[in-house]
């Protein structure tokens, strides 16, 4: 709703143009006396008033008309983003877009992100079903509550990244780097874990029973095993040695034995 104000009239001339005390400032008097006095006219005018409003509105209806186009625009410019850098190393600017998508609630499913670095990435709660991160630097990331069922981490950097109740269902970490990454409540069923470092690792209640394979993923200093689960994964192949030396000697060993004539797998 406009209220309108009645303003008081300026000053008659006669008051005003006893102010200056030189000659050669009442010209500007004058002038500053004839527009004042204009202003004072024009505010009598409540359409203005009523016009300026309306101009307001306006403004907001076309602004929000476009917001559509405008989102629309910037998905696409953070899409080019992504597109572009596939397959390259380095960040190329796609940490910011992935986030910027997931902060719009853009699904990211089937997404090549391998060999890029996306250290520190936060894509929390993302949908990123059936995406390729492999040889990625996600080291402390977030990704929790995300959906990664059937992505591929293999060979992939994820010290430290949390993985808290994410979907990790047939999700392959073949040689990925593990180490310290947060896990708990993270649903492993069907995954592949084949030679992973899981040293220092929150296992906390973790769904692990359906795990599809673990063969020499070192479990070493993991945290808050779930009962029962050091048992079967070191029956199904896992392991749990400290030294680095000793676990690579291990993998080249069993490497060696795999491609030696006559090997049946």
């Amino acid at each position: 709703m406009v209220i309108h104000h009645e303003r008081q009239p300026p000053e008659p001339w006669r008051v005003y143009a006893s102010r200056p005390k030189s000659k050669w400032l009442k010209p500007f008097y004058g002038v500053n006396w004839f527009l004042t006095w204009t202003a004072h006219f024009l505010s009598k005018w409540v359409l203005l008033e009523y016009l300026g409003t309306f101009s307001i509105i306006i403004g907001v209806v076309f602004y929000s008309a476009e917001l559509g186009d405008r989102i629309k625009q910037k998905h696409y410019q953070a899409w080019q983003v992504i597109n572009t850098a596939r397959g390259k190393g380095g960040s190329g600017g796609r940490i910011e877009a992935l986030q910027e998508l997931n902060a719009d609630g853009v699904p990211l499913v089937g997404i090549d992100l391998s060999d890029a670095f996306l250290q520190a990435v936060r894509l929390n709660h993302a949908d990123l079903t059936c995406s390729n991160f492999g040889s990625a630097d996600l080291r402390d990331g977030s990704f929790v509550g995300a959906k990664l069922a059937y992505a591929t981490f293999n060979t992939a950097n994820l010290r430290g990244t949390m993985l808290h109740i994410a979907n990790l269902q047939h999700t392959s970490f073949a040689d990925a780097d593990l180490s310290g990454a947060d896990l708990s409540g993270a649903d492993l069923s069907g995954s592949r874990l084949d030679r992973a470092d899981l040293r220092n690792a929150n296992l906390a209640g973790v769904r692990w029973w359906a795990i599809s394979s673990l063969k020499l993923a070192n479990i070493f200093g993991a945290k808050s095993l779930p009962p029962g689960f050091a048992q079967w994964g070191l029956q199904h192949g896992a392991v749990s040695l400290e030294s680095d030396e000793e676990w690579n000697a291990l993998q080249a060993s069993a490497a060696s034995a795999t491609e030696s004539p006559g090997h049946t797998p």
